[in-house]
């Protein structure tokens, strides 16, 4: 793994997993998710992790229209590096999820490297009033949903997305099993190194939130990409702050978000996502580690530049 003193730090915003409901923080019209981007980007954020929202109910929105209705106000206020989804939720067809990386062409996008569980029903206890009427069976039903990423979309998402138009990846792993096959997708020549390994953990249906587990993703890791690739980290909810922490004692960068985590302390619930980015960043520093601005972040991943993408 490249190590370095200086410090990723992703954010997303966004909350796409979430919905309004659970927080009345959570950015949903276009002039929210600008704004939230940039006071992230400003705290000290060098890559903004983006999901789209539908602005009339909340509801996570795979549309280009929709990206595009905030994406050019973030890229003329900062130089943040702007990494668009293209995991949007399960009850999105694997076609719409590709929708915004098309249209946008960005410089770094997501992408899941394999099928996965991804159960949030539990969240759905803690809210006492649904603000829209597809919130409750959207949460509840997660527990019957499998977000499907096949060999054959990974591949396709590869040649369209990062072959068609220089966009690299934040190859996100809920498994070790991604590994294996990011590694295998490497060993095919689909995609070329620096390799942006994004661990994620906390999720019902991915590995829990135990270091031990992050701890043995970066051996693998390392055993398969040796200094190809740049590792990172985050778990959902309460584990947000000490896996980001832990990954940065590990040599790794970090993300942030109300995506991943509604909370700033325990029972508090984080007012922006700007609020976690400066925490991280506080603990950062007082690690003995750097900040990476957005022109490292781009030399580090080896990035086309925001002058070649489409907004």
């Amino acid at each position: 793994m490249l190590r370095r003193d200086k410090v990723i730090i992703t954010c997303a915003p966004t909350g796409s997993i979430h919905t309004p409901s659970m927080s009345p923080y959570l950015p949903v019209t276009p002039a929210q998710i600008a704004s939230a981007a940039i006071e992230a980007a400003e705290a000290g954020a060098s890559i903004l992790h983006l999901h789209a929202r539908d602005p009339v109910d909340g509801r996570p929105s795979p549309a280009a229209e929709h990206f595009m209705a905030f994406l050019p106000q973030i890229r003329a206020a900062t130089d943040a590096v702007i990494n668009i989804s293209t995991g949007g939720s399960a009850v999105m067809s694997l076609d719409d999820r590709l929708d915004g990386a098309r249209a946008t062409r960005p410089e770094l996008c997501s992408l899941n490297m394999g099928p996965l569980i991804f159960d949030f029903s539990g969240a759905g206890s803690r809210v006492d009033h649904w603000q829209h009427d597809w919130e409750r069976d959207y949460v509840a039903g997660s527990r019957g949903r499998i977000m499907y990423n096949d060999n054959a979309y990974i591949e396709r998402i590869m040649v369209e997305i990062g072959q068609g138009f220089g966009t690299r990846f934040e190859f996100e792993c809920y498994d070790i099993g991604h590994l294996y096959t990011l590694a295998h997708f490497a060993d095919l020549g689909l995609i070329k190194p620096p390799f942006l390994i994004q661990g994620v953990f906390g999720i019902l249906g991915g590995m829990g939130p135990d270091p031990r587990n992050l701890v043995h993703m970066v051996t693998i890791a390392d055993s398969l990409f040796g200094d190809d690739y740049v590792f990172s980290a985050f778990a959902a909810g309460r584990h947000q702050i000490p896996f980001c922490t832990q990954s940065a004692l590990l040599g790794g960068n970090v993300r942030v978000g109300l995506e991943d985590s509604l909370f700033i302390s325990r029972g508090e619930l984080a007012q922006s996502s700007a609020d976690q980015v400066r925490l991280i960043r506080g603990i950062l520093a007082g690690l003995g580690k750097e900040i990476a601005t957005p022109a490292e972040a781009r030399a580090t991943l080896g990035l086309k530049g925001a002058d070649l993408v489409n907004f």
